[in-house]
């Protein structure tokens, strides 16, 4: 079973950094087009948690299972998944559970050696460009969430704040 600190503790700096926002003079600065704002970067993680969660669950009750993140970069599912959980802070509440869950499902009993090292097919896309296409093991996909993705969108949160803001954020 893999341990689960690392991938706690990117959800918690993550979860960290989109509190500073959330609670910064300007939590919503303009933007170049095709950059995304705090909402739609929580979103995002959202959806990347929930196929995250379904790939453990399907591995788990033996299903045929796939990891494909292209939903998660839909403008539209983006939104939705905005005003479902209510905003900013039910994003950060979602966020906070869907750790919780995870952590509990790939750290605990729940998952045996032989359930992290099955493969299963994953699509990965970021900003249109394709970045992996290839089978992977359920271990790599958990393993890139908390040492890629999670501290990817960190970082692009904090760069949302002003310079000030960063530099205290970051101490």
């Amino acid at each position: 079973m893999p341990a689960t600190a690392p991938l706690q503790d990117a959800y918690r700096a993550l979860l960290d950094a989109a509190a500073t926002v959330a609670n910064a003079d300007d939590p919503n600065p303009a933007l170049a087009d095709g950059e995304w704002n705090a909402d739609q970067i929580l979103a995002h993680v959202s959806l990347v948690s929930a196929a995250t969660i379904a790939a453990v669950a399907g591995i788990t009750a033996g299903a045929h299972t796939t990891y494909d993140n292209r939903i998660a970069l839909d403008a539209w599912t983006i939104e939705q998944t905005i005003a479902h959980a209510g905003g900013n802070s039910g994003l950060r509440d979602r966020i906070s559970g869907q750790a919780a869950a995870l952590c509990a499902l790939a750290g605990g009993a729940a998952l045996s050696d032989a359930e992290l090292n099955t493969l299963a097919p994953v699509r990965l896309l970021s900003n249109g460009t394709l970045l992996v296409d290839q089978p992977m093991s359920l271990r790599d996909i958990v393993t890139g969430l908390a040492e890629a993705e999670l501290p990817g969108h960190t970082k692009q949160l904090l760069a949302l704040l002003p310079d000030k803001a960063v530099a205290e954020a970051t101490r």
